[in-house]
């Protein structure tokens, strides 16, 4: 294969891994929103424990959040920085 085609398909590759990365951000979405409805229940049951499931909510969807932002930052190296390309 000549060099142009080899790094046309290695292109073509990380775009379609950055992609693929980004569908990872669905799952912290997802979770945040279940997380937020539980919680939601929980303080209707039981108002005096508002504070602690506040708490745990809220560092649950720090923790769901991380996921999505790791996605979103391997998504960018791979359609900017071209990790793969600049190895040819």
């Amino acid at each position: 294969m000549g060099t142009e085609l080899t790094r046309a398909i290695v292109l073509a590759a990380e775009a379609v891994g950055a992609g693929l990365a980004m569908i990872a951000g669905i799952g912290p979405g997802v979770g945040q929103g279940f997380a937020a409805g539980k919680a939601a229940e929980a303080v209707g049951r039981q108002p005096e424990a508002k504070g602690d499931v506040t708490t745990t909510m809220l560092l649950g969807c720090a923790v769901a959040e991380s996921t999505g932002i790791y996605s979103l930052v391997i998504a960018l190296l791979l359609l900017f920085m071209h990790p793969f390309a600049s190895a040819l």
